[in-house]
């Protein structure tokens, strides 16, 4: 059996902010269902119960072939920070705080993993849609039990200043496709855009 598994926001995140392109879900679900021949298409969001908006998307979603398990989105407190600043005057040192406002997230990482430790069995084929480190345990234990595992992100990496880079695929799933050749692969999702893309 072949089954996809999608972190919403971290492949949103990706195609969108990094690869400058939006997904057409729908194109995505057919894709994965017609060529992959991925039996189930799960999709793990978080979800706003007051944005309209986003309701509407899910149930788009659910009614495009995903099987969707959305979570309420809660609120936390990003650490604010503290800033030393010397008077040009007197010299004498004032320590500003900056509030750093709040930020919204819903971890659907529990849910995806139970889903796919529920399923796998030998011969099976996963396409897990993420670059999030934190999968890196589900995946070596599902290779244990003889199921082929590929990521599908972006090892693309921006410059965010002269000598540092960031990138959406974490080094930890890096790592894991150099140290499991045959067993867990990397697909870039870029290469696939022409396949799903929102018109």
């Amino acid at each position: 059996m072949n089954y996809a598994f999608i972190d919403f926001q971290n492949t949103d995140n990706t195609t969108k902010q990094l690869l400058g392109f939006s997904i057409d879900w729908k194109k995505l679900c057919n894709f994965l269902k017609n060529n992959w021949k991925c039996e189930k298409v799960f999709l793990y969001m978080g979800v706003d119960d007051r944005d309209l908006e986003m309701a509407e998307l899910v149930e788009e979603l659910k009614n495009s072939g995903f099987i969707v398990r959305d979570k309420k989105l809660f609120s936390y407190k990003n650490k604010d920070k503290e800033l030393n600043i010397f008077c040009p005057k007197c010299g004498n040192k004032f320590i500003e705080k900056v509030d750093m406002g709040f930020n919204k997230k819903a971890n659907c990482d529990v849910d995806l993993t139970v889903d796919a430790m529920d399923l796998a069995k030998n011969g099976d084929i996963f396409y897990i849609f993420t670059g999030d480190g934190d999968f890196k345990f589900l995946i070596e234990n599902v290779i244990l039990k003889g199921v082929k595992t590929y990521i599908i992100s972006s090892a693309k990496k921006i410059k965010i200043a002269s000598r540092y880079s960031v990138s959406r695929l974490s080094k930890k799933l890096r790592n894991l496709v150099i140290n499991n050749p045959n067993k867990v692969y990397l697909i870039e999702i870029n290469n696939l855009k022409m396949k799903f893309q929102k018109d």
